[in-house]
């Protein structure tokens, strides 16, 4: 998952976007059979796609139950209060008037316009599209109506199967499959779209993020933590009781929530589908939040014959940030100044100002400085500047790993020729494995690492025994088809690349061990990917690796919330000399994904073990 979304940020004016800009996408359906009214259970039909998309309806009536007056999806949802007897069939739409509508909720209203189908995110991302009615002519015929009651969505109503498998004769997509609202839980959600819904005393499964939008789960026993969330376990295990929620009101008055709290009483309005998580109830009634009293985490203090190590990914840090005084307090406090710190996403000196600048001097200093103050030890502290605007991320930034350690308790040893476009080697010294350069990259012209971070290994002694560390950054999941995507399974197309590091990685790790079979060696940080994934079978090989997170608990194995999802992006593998000795223990630090006041979208963690 990408840190800090520039793509979003730069995309967004609200999170539910329905507009007639370039993302649009028309979907036409055959000409359905003569009807002498159309209802809104019409227009929606029994699949996903509008048997009347790209045509002309007149006079449908509903009562409006909703309005968006602010972003480019200005319009209203209304629903037709005299059900069918199909469940398939959703009784709401969305009417997008491209201006601030000029109606009430409880409006009875008639509308005639053009069906379409709008994907948002566009034809390309992969994701469903929205039944609405545009170009609209509206008739108000009475006011102060009741509006229809809401649905409730509830652990009862919300199937256990996620989704169908999609149509191989439509590359996958499900958008012509027949809806099963019993059966899945996105077809229940499609056969709601538009409708007004309700969720009642839902737990929170995200912090409230800045676009203000939650999660809450409607299912409070599905993969619960004990910290409250929703654990992510696998990709034939899906979460189908988290909705997102937004809010029609201001933004001001939305709800700053952490997991574990609660949305005490009822949340009601319509349900949207939007391109920055799925199906979303845009509330006109909100409930009240009632906070669970989650505290950060801190992790145990490294014995004086342990060594700590530790992964943490501080999302883009550079000198104008204002968070170095909480990363330092964060390293201090909570992972206990641990011997070895490998940062993540350091940027250069002048952040993402693209004038040639890659010194991250400054950055990295301002960091030490900020440890010191905070009571921690005087880091020192290697890296390799990358070529400029050649590692991928915020552009300009040049993000890098770069190594922290307590000289105190650990040495580095140094050992020239590594740069930028250097492949760091493995040699016999002495009997035992040693790098040809340290610091040193692995094989930074490889195409494994186009556009992305180049592998930072580095050779430490602690106590008289060597341990190699790598540093790793793999490619981001953006590309990726969301979870609610019309093709099921989603495609998973950034995976690729990832798969060519983790081979890198991997057989670069074999190298030691092939030198020195008893090699402790540590490969971490931001891999992007799960500890069940394809990414973390290939680190893991042979057995020449083994994610250290696979020894919690399955419901404590997460550094990242994505969606509601809390899941595994971070990780550190160890070689088998450290997993024999049985003498490690890993811990993954929860201080940031659960929290609505983050300092970075990840939680670092922290191994101990003895050499």
């Amino acid at each position: 998952m990408p840190s800090k979304s520039s793509a979003r940020l730069a995309a967004l004016t609200v999170a539910a976007v329905c507009s007639a800009a370039a993302t649009f996408q028309l979907i036409v359906a055959p000409a359905p059979a003569h009807a002498d009214s159309v209802r809104i259970h019409d227009i929606q039909g029994t699949t996903r796609i509008s048997p009347y998309a790209g045509q002309k309806v007149t006079d449908v009536p509903g009562i409006v139950t909703g309005v968006r007056t602010y972003g480019s999806s200005k319009g209203f949802w209304m629903q037709d209060p005299n059900a069918d007897d199909n469940p398939a069939t959703s009784e709401g739409v969305f009417v997008f008037t491209s201006s601030a509508p000029k109606v009430a909720v409880g409006d009875s209203v008639t509308v005639t316009g053009t069906v379409s189908e709008y994907v948002p995110g566009g034809a390309s991302s992969g994701n469903q599209s929205v039944t609405e009615i545009g170009k609209p002519a509206v008739t108000v015929v009475s006011s102060g109506n009741a509006v229809p009651a809401p649905v409730v969505v509830d652990a009862n109503s919300v199937p256990a199967q996620y989704a169908p498998a999609g149509d191989t004769a439509a590359s996958g997509s499900v958008n012509a499959l027949p809806l099963q609202p019993s059966t899945y839980a996105l077809d229940y959600y499609e056969s709601l779209e538009g409708m007004n819904v309700q969720v009642a005393d839902a737990r929170v499964v995200t912090g409230t993020d800045p676009y203000s939008e939650l999660w809450v789960t409607v299912k409070p026993h599905e993969h619960r933590n004990r910290r409250g969330g929703t654990v992510y376990g696998s990709y034939d295990s899906q979460n189908t009781g988290r909705l997102q929620i937004q809010s029609l009101g201001a933004t001001a008055a939305f709800p700053v929530a952490n997991v574990g709290d609660t949305l005490a009483g009822t949340t009601t309005g319509p349900l949207d589908y939007n391109q920055y998580g799925g199906y979303t109830l845009v509330a006109g009634q909100m409930g009240t939040l009632k906070q669970g009293g989650l505290q950060r985490e801190t992790t145990r203090k490294q014995s004086r014959g342990q060594l700590a190590v530790a992964t943490y990914n501080v999302e883009n840090l550079d000198p104008s940030d204002t968070t170095f005084a909480a990363h330092a307090a964060a390293i201090v406090n909570n992972l206990q100044s641990p011997d070895i710190v490998s940062l993540e996403e350091i940027q250069d000196d002048n952040g993402a100002t693209d004038d040639g600048t890659v010194d991250a001097t400054q950055t990295v200093t301002k960091l030490i400085d900020a440890i010191v103050a905070a009571g921690g030890p005087k880091y020192d502290w290697r890296s390799i500047d990358p070529v400029n605007d050649q590692d991928g991320g915020e552009p300009g930034g040049n993000i890098r790993q770069v190594f922290l350690f307590n000289p105190q308790r650990v040495s580095f040893t140094d050992r020239a020729g590594g740069d930028s476009t250097t492949a760091v080697g493995v040699t016999k010294v002495h009997g035992k494995a040693a790098l040809t350069a340290s610091p040193g990259r692995i094989d930074p012209a490889s195409d494994a690492w186009k556009s992305s971070r180049k592998p930072l290994a580095g050779e430490f002694v602690f106590r008289g025994r060597t341990v190699f560390v790598i540093a790793n950054h793999f490619a981001s999941k953006g590309g990726d088809q969301g979870l609610t995507s019309q093709y099921q399974p989603p495609v998973r197309s950034s995976e690729t690349q990832r798969h060519l590091q983790a081979t890198e990685v991997n057989s670069f790790v074999k190298d030691i061990l092939k030198v020195q079979k008893n090699a402790d060696v540590i490969a971490l940080g931001d891999m992007n990917d799960f500890e069940f994934s394809g990414t973390a079978t290939i680190l893991e090989g042979d057995g020449a690796l083994w994610s250290a997170i696979k020894s919690l608990p399955r419901s404590e194995r997460y550094t990242y919330d994505y969606q509601g999802n809390e899941q595994v992006l971070d990780q550190i593998l160890i070689s088998p000399s450290i997993r024999r000795a049985h003498t490690f223990a890993y811990d993954s630090v929860h201080i940031n994904s659960e929290f609505h006041d983050q300092i970075s979208d990840h939680d670092p963690q922290v191994l101990r073990f003895r050499p």
